[in-house]
């Protein structure tokens, strides 16, 4: 669990793990805060879980922060958790199920529910994905790759591949989460559970709203992970190369949308009525922009964000 001035949330965080059976789970909190805040309120919780506490203000960044949690975790099988998110009931036992039914899988997927800040779920999040099946490398660098559609907090993952392919790309501020899966994907196979476990946090102060106010860089984010994993497809690219572009254009128009700049909205549509009827349908198959938004704009309206 990487942190920064996490006061506000962490409580919630770990009483949603401490609520589960705790056999075989180990809690890393890596807190980068310049005060104790956190870390006292993480402290309260050491007599319910198997719990590390680590003040490092020299991780500045949430990359550095997680890399250093996975290495120096004992589990075989691990995930993460922002600091402002939840494990929901029956988490523990669900990925124990899934580790137990492929164990060597490089990653477990699941969906996610949305949540506010008072914890009100505004919708799900599923993964575009065949369940309880392995899904291939090369079906999920496709259909990955036009949308980071992972909530980061769901996916559990082998530590051992996590280490093989590089971790976290501190250069990537905002796309890291996206960048990881798809190099943890190349290791497959995966597979995808349809369980909702997590609660992932949509509010004010999140990095999904503050990290997007400049368009051009989210852009850049976007585009750099597009054109690192493009490559790695097999056989021909240029329909998912499209439906991809298509997404980050969408994706930096509705980003620019939430801060009040409507003007790249029928640029971003016209890019997705010009794929076609076949690219449409990968598109919204693939990007579940219904999914993403809807929650958000919920939040809006109910002022929960």
């Amino acid at each position: 669990m990487p942190s920064y001035r996490g006061e506000q949330w962490i409580r919630a965080a770990l009483e949603s793990i401490a609520s589960e059976p705790s056999t075989g789970i180990e809690v890393l909190v890596i807190d980068s805060s310049p005060t104790g805040a956190t870390l006292g309120i993480a402290e309260e919780f050491t007599t319910r879980l198997n719990l590390r506490l680590f003040a490092r203000p020299d991780l500045e960044s949430w990359h550095t922060k997680t890399n250093f949690g996975v290495e120096a975790a004992a589990g075989c099988h691990l995930c993460w958790l922002g600091v402002d998110d939840v494990w929901l009931p029956g988490r523990a036992a669900a990925v124990q199920r899934w580790i137990n039914s492929a164990p060597r899988a490089a990653m477990h997927l699941a969906p996610a529910a949305i949540v506010d800040r008072r914890g009100d779920t505004l919708g799900l999040w599923h993964c575009p994905l065949p369940a309880d099946a392995e899904i291939s490398a090369g079906t999920l660098l496709e259909r990955l790759l036009v949308q980071n559609f992972v909530a980061a907090p769901a996916p559990v993952f082998r530590k051992r591949a996590w280490l093989a392919c590089g971790g976290l790309d501190p250069t990537l501020w905002y796309t890291a989460d996206w960048d990881i899966w798809l190099k943890l994907a190349a290791l497959g196979p995966s597979v995808y559970h349809d369980e909702v476990t997590i609660g992932f946090r949509i509010h004010a102060g999140s990095l999904t709203t503050t990290g997007s106010r400049d368009s051009d860089t989210f852009t850049r984010q976007m585009q750099t992970v597009l054109d690192r994993h493009l490559p790695r497809i097999e056989g021909s690219t240029a329909a998912i190369a499209r439906a991809a572009r298509a997404s980050i254009k969408v994706n930096t128009a509705l980003a620019a949308a939430a801060q009040g700049d409507y003007t790249a909205l029928a640029s971003a549509a016209s890019a997705v009525l010009l794929l076609g009827p076949g690219g449409m349908r990968r598109y919204l198959r693939d990007s579940r922009i219904r999914e993403r938004v809807v929650p958000r704009i919920r939040a809006k309206l109910s002022r929960s964000l």
